[in-house]
């Protein structure tokens, strides 16, 4: 394993790891929280995502046993719910982000605080070396790091919007394998409409990476392993129709939580993988 990201600094008295990016802030938003707060988010996860839709889990036996960076598809509010109840207890999975100036506000962020399950940062990109000294630990520990390749929700249960470069630069510069897993049936959720969570094959840093060096990856490194993601994720949610729009309760729980950046939900596009489609 490589050493972790940035430079630390001695604990403070309370035992805190504090860093010179300032990460006070950070450890105030989203404090570590004990197993048995993960346990029952966990616990309440499957219950919520088993009840109401189900769930199936692919390719279990693909995910690797220690620390990954795990790149998902981004449909719908709910799909790191529906993550969580798929994947397996340990390694813990934490999540990258919400983009949050207070953590403390809103149901969907108070509840993220009090399980301890996101790595935050501040709008502007603020936070962000903090946040990702959060993840260098949470992956020396022997964690399990999610992060929404795509950086938005996008509509079609088929498409998958370039990939923004953090969780190839996450995976090459903790030398960890990324794992893609394309979560497929939450575009319009309804009762008994069962989603598919599929993991891909994890795929390995180079050699160099997994023994720390270089310390940087290339912006090349960073772009060849983003775009292999991305056909990773592709080629996982090709077979997947889209459903039938949802009514009534379905519906709105659809766009319950749901931020789009065109202000309300684009039509649907042509599947990523089609012809004329964008790269």
């Amino acid at each position: 394993m490589s050493t972790p990201l940035l430079a630390t600094v001695p604990p403070d008295r309370r035992g805190r790891r504090l860093t010179r990016s300032g990460s006070g802030w950070l450890d105030e938003q989203a404090p570590a929280r004990s197993m048995w707060r993960y346990g029952l988010a966990r616990f309440v996860s499957r219950l919520i995502a088993r009840g109401y839709s189900g769930f199936r889990l692919e390719g279990a036996e693909r995910l690797p046993p220690g620390p990954s960076i795990v790149c998902f598809s981004h449909q719908n509010w709910v799909d790191p719910l529906y993550l969580m109840a798929a994947l397996p207890a340990r390694p813990r999975t934490s999540f990258f982000g919400p983009q949050a100036e207070d953590m403390t506000r809103g149901l969907r962020n108070g509840l993220m605080r009090w399980t301890g399950v996101a790595i935050p940062y501040r709008p502007g990109k603020r936070g962000l070396v903090a946040a990702m000294r959060r993840v260098a630990e949470l992956l020396a520990g022997g964690g399990r790091v999610a992060i929404a390749g795509e950086g938005r929700i996008h509509a079609g249960e088929g498409v998958i919007l370039p990939l923004l470069e953090g969780p190839a630069y996450m995976s090459l510069r903790s030398g960890v394998p990324l794992v893609p897993v394309a979560i497929n049936g939450t575009s319009w959720l309804a009762f008994r409409r069962r989603v598919r969570v599929r993991v891909g094959q994890p795929i390995e840093p180079p050699a160099e990476a997994r023994s720390g060096l270089p310390d940087s990856p290339t912006p090349a490194a960073v772009r060849a392993l983003t775009d292999q993601a991305r056909q990773a994720l592709l080629e996982l949610v090709a077979d997947f129709p889209d459903p039938a729009r949802s009514r009534w309760i379905g519906g709105r729980l659809t766009e319950l939580f749901n931020d789009w950046p065109e202000g309300s939900r684009p039509p649907t596009p042509p599947k990523s993988g089609s012809a004329g489609a964008g790269t």
